[in-house]
């Protein structure tokens, strides 16, 4: 099938609630892109704004780690909008496919993944769907945020729910303010990426239950077990630095560019650092970038090599 004359569908490499995800190659200027097509919603009738809107959000983002946006458009009465193709998989198939990752490069998909949401909160945007499947790799292993498709801006008075009043988002890695229905802010990504990088050391998310609703409910309430008990080689930097992402309260996590640079100093490895001052959370005085619970916040000693 050929798109608006110049985007020929090859096959489907993926499929959600809104739309199909198509390799295709762009005709016109010779290059293979992904078509991502809405599906019929006859009984939604906000899905072509809300398809819109992912557009319009993904689009004000220009980054290596964020998957490009290059086109958008109607073709037979369906929207389409094509993106960058990222070759290289999701996190979730690397982590059926692999299991556990190297701390190594754990660290290294994280700040990856904490410059990518640095740059959508000062363009004043939420994810709120951070989960291993919408991180992907490329073929040189940089790492490329997708799916905005359930992201809003900070201003939206309806970014925590949806019209029907459920929670969006995805149990494993929802944040325990998003749990409670309150605004999704930049400290909810925040959480969820600790959420993934706590699956990607130990090979599974910080909570797990029977239902959605009990995992919400440990979110909550439930301290993670010490990714330690469960990864004996992590540096305890790492892990008092990981809790500290995955703290209740969203004024008490770093902020997505102190994670990034936190990581891309290389101090998960455990060199001593200076004892950390208590972190001011969001939209004040940001000095420590060691947010972890007080009864940990201490010098970590460097880890074996």
């Amino acid at each position: 099938m050929l798109i608006a004359g110049r985007y020929r569908l090859r096959d489907t490499i993926g499929r959600g609630a809104m739309g199909e995800v198509w390799r295709a190659f762009d005709e016109t200027l010779g290059r293979p892109v992904a078509v991502k097509l809405l599906l019929p919603h006859d009984s939604d009738p906000t899905a072509s704004s809300r398809f819109r809107l992912e557009a319009q959000t993904a689009g004000r983002l220009s980054h290596p780690n964020v998957v490009g946006v290059l086109d958008f458009g109607e073709f037979e009465g369906r929207l389409f909008l094509v993106m960058e193709l990222v070759d290289g998989g999701s996190l979730d198939g690397l982590l059926s496919a692999s299991g556990p990752l190297s701390a190594e490069r754990v660290a290294k998909i994280a700040a990856q993944a904490a410059v990518g949401l640095a740059l959508a909160h000062r363009q004043g945007i939420v994810h709120r769907d951070i989960k291993p499947a919408n991180l992907l790799l490329s073929a040189d292993d940089t790492l490329k945020i997708g799916d905005f498709g359930i992201a809003r801006f900070f201003d939206d008075p309806n970014s925590a729910l949806t019209a029907t009043g459920q929670i969006v988002g995805t149990s494993l890695y929802l944040a325990p303010e998003r749990a409670l229905g309150r605004t999704a802010g930049p400290a909810s990504d925040v959480y969820s990426l600790g959420c993934v990088l706590y699956q990607l050391l130990t090979g599974r998310p910080p909570f797990q239950a029977d239902s959605p609703l009990a995992v919400l409910h440990q979110h909550l309430d439930a301290a993670p077990v010490p990714p330690r008990q469960l990864r004996t080689d992590l540096s305890p930097a790492f892990e008092n630095y990981l809790l500290g992402l995955l703290a209740k309260e969203p004024e008490s996590r770093p902020t997505a560019d102190e994670v990034a640079d936190w990581f891309g100093r290389g101090s998960w490895r455990g060199a001593p650092e200076p004892m950390p001052v208590a972190h001011q959370g969001h939209g004040r005085s940001k000095q420590s970038l060691a947010p972890a619970p007080r009864s940990t916040r201490r010098a970590a000693a460097p880890a074996r090599r």
